[in-house]
């Protein structure tokens, strides 16, 4: 989408993503090696009765939908930032989860006309409704001016 597509009060919905339990485990080998991501046995008598996602992977699955659907052929050209991050519940492999974004609002820089700035809410549900995800992330877009 272009900048210009953009205003508060949008809402998409994005995916379905399946999350693949060879990816969970190959993303928490690489960079969360934590117990409850790639032990399986300990994990299952774990609290969470079994592997869980990482919370870093979880926000990848969120880029990459945003990438691939939302942001394809945009303006858009990076973030300063997240101003909000919560992981609610977890992430298992097999899940079917999808991404509602939110836009709460978009502006021009008062100082930089050619700089957009959306600010937008990205919550992401398995399959069976339950909140994975949920970020308040930043957005910088062309204008095209």
């Amino acid at each position: 989408m272009k900048f210009a597509e953009l205003h508060a009060g949008q809402h998409f919905t994005l995916g379905p993503e399946i999350v693949d339990p060879d990816e969970v485990a190959a993303f928490a080998e690489r960079y969360d090696a934590q117990w409850f991501h790639v032990d399986p046995e300990r994990a299952e008598a774990g609290p969470w009765n079994g592997i869980i996602a990482s919370g870093w992977h979880t926000c990848a699955l969120a880029m990459s939908l945003m990438s691939k659907q939302l942001l394809k052929d945009s303006d858009s050209f990076g973030s300063p930032g997240l101003s909000h991050l919560r992981w609610p519940n977890p992430v298992r492999p097999g899940d079917q989860l999808t991404l509602q974004v939110h836009v709460h609002e978009t502006r021009r820089s008062v100082t930089k006309p050619w700089l957009g700035i959306v600010r937008w809410q990205w919550i992401m549900k398995n399959q069976d409704g339950v909140e994975v995800l949920d970020i308040e992330a930043t957005s910088l877009f062309n204008t095209g001016e």
